[in-house]
């Protein structure tokens, strides 16, 4: 099933290399893209420990002099701290116009690699190399490039996209289980917002995502792709369509900033927020209480959290009021209809909070 996807985006377009044994094979990919010699591959000592030696002899080999930049682990790295860092490392390496920055990581090295190559010189080619299940599916997708602010997640950023992604599916082998879980929570996504018989494939396969069924992993990766990449080609900046991927999100980053960007991995927090659209949904008579359900039993399968934590109430309102989305008090909020299928609808603070609210203390 391995092969290639492209996203359509006229002179923006690029390929999604989708397959196992990409990263040995990485330079020559690149190597066809007009790129100067030096690169800047931003990674993390986790993941570098894995891949760094097999992608920089990759890159060598094909012609390349790659600097390695390493960021802390987690959303920490996701600051104006780190980038100025980065912003030095560029200059030492001598990263010019067609030079490139390489994210070699998961979501939260492709934001804040993405967010360098955007300012860089106004904007340097940027690579996207993720090795989580979570990047593979999402974050390393569609241009999305940030990082936080401590009122709210994603709040410094810009809409940049790579010039290539290459998911090596083999990457995912020395994934921790809680990486692949929060993964799933994105793919798990994409089958309530747009494909009920991809969401029943799930029902049906999940364990052997779980397990590492490589056939399995292939699937859900070249399927979450494809069904991102067509939704980029149709809204590249989020002004209409795109805003369905923020299913879960409203919620989920609420949750996250909250709670500091330490205590729940960023698939958990969707997984959460997705659950609290759902019982929106249901309490204003758009989704059946039998949906509900499918959809908080898969999440718990995939050991996914399907309850909110006790949440200071003023400080979670707060939180929801530094959405991107915001508008005059209300939040466009992605809710579901069906299965399958989504809605972007105006929702208050106060109604998304005591819904919230009330499911904690029912669960509690």
């Amino acid at each position: 099933m391995a092969g290639e996807l492209n996203v359509d985006l006229g002179e923006r377009s690029y390929k999604i290399h989708c397959g196992s044994g990409l990263l040995p094979v990485a330079g020559s990919i690149l190597r066809n893209l007009n790129l100067a010699a030096p690169c800047l591959v931003v990674s993390n000592a986790t993941v570098a420990g894995h891949y760094w030696p097999v992608l920089e002899q990759s890159l060598k080999t094909a012609g390349f002099q790659p600097h390695l930049a390493l960021v802390p682990d987690g959303e920490e790295a996701k600051t104006l701290q780190v980038a100025a860092s980065l912003y030095d490392s560029a200059l030492a390496a001598g990263i010019e116009r067609r030079a490139a920055v390489i994210a070699l990581g998961g979501g939260v090295v492709g934001d804040v690699a993405g967010f360098i190559a955007a300012t860089w010189l106004r904007g340097v080619p940027f690579i996207q190399v993720p090795t989580t299940l979570l990047a593979q599916v999402d974050s390393s997708v569609g241009g999305k490039v940030a990082v936080n602010h401590p009122g709210g997640k994603n709040l410094i950023g810009a809409f940049y996209q790579p010039l290539a992604v290459i998911a090596d599916l083999d990457t995912l082998a020395t994934l921790p289980p809680r990486e692949i879980r929060a993964g799933l929570a994105e793919v798990i996504k994409y089958g309530v917002i747009g494909d009920a018989s991809f969401f029943a494939y799930l029902e049906e396969h999940l364990e052997g995502a779980l397990a590492g069924d490589k056939e399995v992993l292939e699937t859900i990766v070249l399927r979450s792709c494809a069904m991102k990449a067509a939704v980029v080609a149709r809204d590249e900046r989020e002004s209409g369509l795109r805003a369905v991927l923020n299913f879960g999100h409203t919620v989920g980053h609420a949750v996250e900033a909250v709670t500091g960007f330490t205590a729940y991995r960023h698939g958990e927090a969707v997984a959460m927020g997705m659950v609290a659209a759902a019982r929106l949904a249901v309490r204003r008579g758009m989704f059946s209480m039998e949906e509900t359900g499918r959809l908080v039993r898969l999440l718990a399968r995939a050991g996914l959290p399907v309850t909110l934590p006790d949440l200071d109430p003023a400080t979670f309102r707060a939180a929801l009021g530094h959405d991107k989305k915001i508008r005059q008090g209300q939040l466009r909020m992605v809710l579901p209809e069906s299965l399958g299928r989504v809605r972007l609808v105006p929702v208050s603070i106060e109604e998304i909070a005591t819904v919230v609210e009330n499911g904690a203390a029912e669960e509690g």
